[in-house]
């Protein structure tokens, strides 16, 4: 059975729930194996998944495929990214078109990376400079749509000071914004004060934590370069401990992570989003170790 749920509507059913993010494939000839984890994944029954754009939009074309497949055999509400950034009006609007025909109802607007080659550019002539310019655009097309954005728990890495970044958040809300999924973080203290802050400023939409699970070294000093995220001495510990030996930073990893999202459950959070990086075993860990606690 095909699942058309707007996540904003299963955010307010009061039950705990996870969900997952995947990616679509860099190259047609890695598609099928990508394929085949994401539909692993999907048949974890999570709440929803969503699934990403890729940077500069190089894998856009893959995006709806795989959101459709989910959908359509699995039954898992799905949300599509789509990025607007150095992007043409026509392009963008081909792009929601084809995201309404294709029956998603959810959408992850998002600025998106600026390519290498272009960021000396002169950028005045763009159609859309930040994420807002295309939840507006999405609101235009569709107002049935279901809107997620990002939001920084420390704070964006173009950013005065939170104070601004916050304002920039409550605007972007304000354009239609439904719910909002914070990057990855790796101390809950950050989201805590930062969901105080932001509710203070009157922003009350949904907010779901992103927990990245770290389950090889090489992924940290990614991850860091990604999102600058804060790494507790706690986190750094259990690198410099396990990090030499694959198996047992994976098993870490995950531990870690499932740490988290305990807490955050304990603590009044009903969604957690996991970023599983098209990695069913770690998804099915994290799903095992919580299973009793989702009921």
């Amino acid at each position: 059975m095909v699942m058309y749920m707007k996540i904003k509507d299963l955010l307010t059913q009061n039950k705990l729930t996870m969900s997952f993010e995947v990616f679509p494939p860099k190259t047609e000839s890695s598609f099928d194996s990508v394929k085949s984890a994401t539909e692993e994944i999907a048949a974890l029954r999570p709440a929803y998944m969503s699934v990403t754009y890729g940077a500069g939009g190089g894998t856009s074309r893959y995006t709806l495929d795989i959101a459709k497949t989910i959908k359509a055999q699995h039954g898992v509400p799905t949300l599509a990214h789509l990025t607007c950034v150095s992007s043409t009006r026509e392009t963008v609007r081909e792009k929601i078109a084809a995201i309404r025909e294709a029956g998603i109802e959810n959408v992850m607007a998002l600025r998106g990376d600026i390519p290498a080659d272009l960021r000396d550019a002169d950028r005045s002539g763009w159609a859309y400079h930040y994420a807002i310019d295309l939840v507006r655009e999405l609101k235009a097309a569709n107002a049935d749509f279901c809107i997620g954005g990002a939001c920084y728990p420390e704070i964006h890495p173009e950013s005065a000071d939170q104070k601004a970044d916050i304002q920039h958040l409550k605007e972007k809300v304000e354009a239609g914004c439904d719910f909002l999924t914070t990057q990855m973080f790796f101390d809950n203290n950050l989201l805590y004060n930062f969901l105080y802050k932001i509710r203070e400023a009157g922003i009350t939409v949904p907010i779901i934590p992103g927990i990245m699970p770290i389950t090889n070294a090489n992924q940290v000093a990614r991850s860091i370069q990604l999102s600058g995220s804060f790494m507790p001495q706690r986190f750094k510990s259990l690198v410099d401990k396990f990090g030499h030996d694959p198996a047992a930073m994976k098993q870490a990893g995950i531990a870690y992570a499932t740490d988290q999202i305990i807490d955050l459950y304990a603590n009044g959070i009903t969604n957690v989003h996991v970023y599983s990086m098209n990695k069913p075993d770690v998804a099915r860990s994290i799903l095992r170790n919580v299973s009793d606690i989702l009921g």
